[in-house]
């Protein structure tokens, strides 16, 4: 991705804003205490996010000893057949032209799923 960064990302805790664009939710699991209309949502892609088998193990232990491998096993269902459509169908919404902002209810986001699915959007959309 280049230029003017069509990917943001936002939590859903945080009130929507004119430049958001597309607001697609990136989490498995609907976000506690928001109601649909305050979160905005445009899509959800549950589908794009890492599986309830990886997002267990990694959650297990909160001392970051595991975010290596989590980002490296993480890329690796990005990749799979699971989670193909997914991927493509948020491709081709950051080329349809306008902004996407991915939204995410978790507190740390530097830690998590989300900035391993921008840097694959940003390779998937080079190689293609």
């Amino acid at each position: 991705m280049s230029g003017s960064e069509p990917v943001r990302v936002r939590r859903v805790y945080d009130p929507p804003e004119g430049g958001d664009g597309t607001r697609v939710l990136v989490d498995r699991l609907w976000p506690r205490g928001v109601s649909k209309e305050r979160a905005a949502i445009d899509v959800w892609l549950k589908d794009v996010t890492p599986s309830d088998e990886l997002r267990s193990w990694y959650h297990q232990d909160r001392s970051g000893a595991r975010h290596d491998t989590f980002v490296e096993r993480y890329r690796t269902e990005l990749d799979g057949p699971a989670h193909a459509e997914a991927v493509e169908r948020l491709v081709g919404l950051v080329r349809s032209g306008g902004p996407v902002t991915l939204i995410t209810a978790v507190k740390d986001v530097a830690d998590s799923h989300v900035p391993v699915l921008v840097d694959h959007l940003d390779h998937v959309m080079k190689r293609t």
